[in-house]
């Protein structure tokens, strides 16, 4: 394992980057908001001035069938007492994955511009949309 400080435009393909100083299997056992990343980690580096859309969790909509935690690659859809529970805006850049893969009607994850409130986007949630049956 090389220990420098690379570049993330100096990487080669396939390499592997590893988030824990400390033993891995001990970390991933704690909850991901107490476990000691380092400190070059992409968990402890806020990616959030990337975003120009965010996305915002509808609970009243929400299934939680954890799809959107699952598959977004910066860990930041929140996740509490088997329920979700919004967003990490400090470490979500926006990418839209999440909403994606939300398979309620409508989605419980919807983008929104950054600079919108999340309660005005809750406040404009679009209604169940009926299938077309032919």
């Amino acid at each position: 394992m090389i220990k420098d400080n690379r570049g993330w435009d100096e990487l080669e393909i396939g390499s592997a980057l590893f988030p824990f100083d400390a033993n891995a299997q001990t970390q991933v056992e704690e909850h991901n908001d107490k476990r000691a990343y380092r400190n070059d980690s992409s968990y402890t580096a806020s990616v959030a001035h990337w975003r120009v859309d965010k996305p915002v969790h509808n609970s009243e909509v929400c299934i939680n069938c954890f799809n959107c935690w699952v598959y977004c690659p910066d860990s930041a859809i929140l996740a509490r007492d088997e329920k979700l529970a919004g967003v990490d805006y400090t470490h979500c850049k926006g990418c839209g994955v999440c909403v994606e893969v939300c398979p309620t009607n409508p989605k419980s994850l919807l983008m929104f511009s950054d600079h919108q409130s999340n309660e005005s986007a809750l406040a404009n949630w679009p209604k169940k949309q009926e299938k077309n049956k032919q």
